[in-house]
């Protein structure tokens, strides 16, 4: 293994501005083989990035929440297959908000496997009348399950198990999983997930004492400066050559409130203890503590393409040529098609400020790679992070 490249890469990163700094932890089994860093985590200051940084991870949080789901599944508390009215009653009749604004009662129920896959019809508008129902019912505060029972009452953009639509679908799933277990789902991800695998960084709040680790939070901002800038969207497409860094602050506006647990982007930790769960992941389940977190044939389930031909269709970011969607993480599907030097079964998943998990258990590889801009350009660096990372591993 010659990791050279993928150092090239990541200077070449900063040097193009396509990352005011980036860090990335890589395992192969239980054993750390590249931990690389460069660029600065405070671009005014200049302060170098160490790799120690934290970071809002956001979308890469649904890898979690899916294992908390999925660990549910394993002890036969939920099944994929169930109606997610069993247990959110409020899901029970839900209506559909059809191109002309007429409202028509959905034929399908939204069963929990349409959570997991994106597919249930839910969007990811933080402003519908649903959502400011719950901040006025909680005074701001936004429990999760308050505000995953409030959502229902929003109308779904499509019938359940029509297409894929990236959305507050994982948000849901959290909430879901805090209903059935009865604890807050901070509490059970870090029981069950943070604590067996020695996450200590990893959270679901900024806290004071973590505040002094977090690298400033930039946003790309394109020359042609596109003031209509949306977190999500930006995500999905994008590939401004230039433009420049602004600081937005530590903020995370998918965080709806300060008892919400986001299962879809509510995550702060560092690169090397999200790369622990990534590890875990990459060895079927078993963490480098030695504790299982899931079975084999749960983390095989995981990265099985749970998509048809015509969902498949909906599901087109043009970095994810070539792959699939598994139980909340792309996985690959076709190699030619992706142009990808990786596995087929390779999975994971990105988040907004640029932070992209690879996992390939075929080979018992991990890695996170983290940066700290919105606007993260994820079709031009992502990609190529996981293109040179499999070509380094050659022996």
């Amino acid at each position: 293994m010659n990791f050279e490249k993928l150092e090239k890469l990541m200077n070449r990163f900063v040097e193009e501005g396509y990352a005011p700094g980036n860090t990335i932890k890589v395992y192969l089994g239980r054993d750390m083989v590249f931990d690389y860093s460069c660029g600065y985590s405070d671009l005014e200051q200049k302060i170098n990035m160490t790799g120690n940084e934290y970071f809002n991870l956001y979308s890469c949080s649904k890898i979690a929440t899916v294992t908390a789901a999925l660990q549910l599944v394993e002890k036969g508390i939920i099944l994929l297959t169930d109606p997610l009215y069993e247990y959110i009653p409020e899901y029970k009749d839900m209506y559909i908000k059809t191109e002309t604004g007429e409202l028509v009662k959905a034929k399908n129920d939204i069963k929990i496997q349409n959570l997991f896959n994106m597919t249930a019809g839910l969007t990811y508008n933080t402003n519908t009348e649903g959502i400011k129902k719950a901040k006025q019912l909680t005074n701001g505060k936004m429990d999760t399950e308050t505000v995953v029972r409030c959502i229902a009452a929003d109308p779904l953009s499509f019938e359940p198990g029509e297409r894929f639509q990236y959305s507050l679908c994982h948000d849901v799933l959290a909430g879901l999983v805090s209903i059935v277990t009865g604890k807050r789902f901070r509490d059970y991800v870090q029981e069950n997930i943070f604590d067996p695998l020695e996450m200590r960084s990893a959270t679901y709040c900024l806290k004071p004492e973590a505040q002094k680790y977090m690298a400033k939070q930039y946003q790309f901002v394109p020359q042609n400066n596109n003031e209509n800038f949306d977190l999500v969207n930006a995500q999905k497409c994008g590939n401004d050559k230039k433009g420049f860094f602004e600081d937005v602050g530590l903020g995370n506006s998918l965080v709806l409130g300060d008892d919400y647990d986001s299962g879809g982007a509510g995550i702060i930790s560092n690169a090397a203890d999200y790369a622990k769960l990534a590890a875990a992941l990459a060895n079927y389940g078993m963490g480098l503590t030695g504790e299982r977190i899931l079975s084999p044939s749960t983390v095989e389930l995981m990265r099985t393409n749970t998509l048809d031909e015509k969902q498949i269709k909906t599901f087109d970011w043009r970095q994810l040529a070539g792959y699939g969607y598994g139980l909340g993480v792309r996985t690959m599907i076709d190699r030619a098609k992706g142009g990808s030097l990786g596995s087929v079964g390779e999975f994971g998943w990105g988040g907004a400020a640029g932070t992209s998990v690879y996992i390939d258990p075929q080979i018992g590889l991990a890695a996170v790679y983290a940066k700290h801009n919105l606007n993260p350009r994820e079709e031009y660096y992502q990609p190529r992070v996981r293109n040179v990372l499999y070509s380094c591993l050659a022996k």
